[in-house]
């Protein structure tokens, strides 16, 4: 299996699960509705939302167009990197992987804010239906991150000491999030602790490329003449 059937392969399984069990959660569960899978620490937490990863967003109608053009222009951008890493001999297969972690994610995210306002009603106070007959609960490229894995592992109080939050009461980990957002991070993540200096070496690789290149043509050229 070459390189690049290795990439799509892991992009494809990271979709699959992702879109499956956003489905399951759309349709099985209304909004805010939950269950636990271990005790207290880890729930089922159905929300949804307008912007990024694990529920930060862009306000405003203008905001969520930008947010859905610029991913679709990021996702793209990841694709083209991709693609161009696999060709190369001296890139290692952890750092495609990594590249195709967050490419996947990318991808399963737009799909919700791309597609889901059109396919479904919303999920307020029902569980909501797949290409309901009023049609859906927004526009393309309105709809809503369905979010679901929740780690509320503790709580406590700042101490008195900390300027404006001291005494202010906690929670970790309060964001909800799905299995797109935990493929973006832990593709970056792995990028930072293992590939953070690949960068610069394939970025010296191209300039000894490119220098070649040069030097070759002005050869011919010099020939010719």
């Amino acid at each position: 299996m070459s390189k690049l059937q290795k990439s799509l392969l892991i992009v494809l399984v990271i979709l699959i699960i992702d879109q499956v069990l956003k489905f399951l959660i759309k349709t099985n569960m209304y909004l805010g509705e939950e269950f636990s899978v271990l005790g207290d620490w880890f729930l089922i937490h159905f929300v949804e939302n307008n912007g990024m990863a694990f529920g930060i967003e862009f306000a405003g109608e203008y905001g969520k167009i930008f947010l859905s053009v610029f991913r679709i222009i990021a996702v793209t951008a990841i694709g083209w990197y991709m693609v161009k890493l696999v060709k190369r001999d001296d890139v290692p297969m952890g750092f495609i992987v990594c590249i195709s972690l967050i490419f996947a994610g990318a991808i399963g995210n737009i799909i919700d804010s791309a597609f889901y306002g059109v396919i479904f009603n919303d999920s307020y106070g029902r569980v909501a239906e797949l290409f309901p007959e009023g049609g859906g609960y927004a526009s393309l490229l309105h709809g809503k991150v369905v979010d679901m894995f929740y780690f509320p592992l503790f709580s406590g109080r700042y101490p008195e000491w900390i300027p404006y939050i001291g005494g202010d009461q906690f929670l970790f980990f309060r964001p909800v999030f799905n299995v797109a957002d935990s493929s973006i991070t832990i593709g970056i993540f792995s990028i930072i602790l293992f590939y953070w200096r690949l960068f610069s070496r394939l970025d010296k690789k191209e300039e000894e490329l490119a220098e070649a290149a040069s030097s070759n043509n002005s050869n011919a050229e010099g020939e010719e003449i």
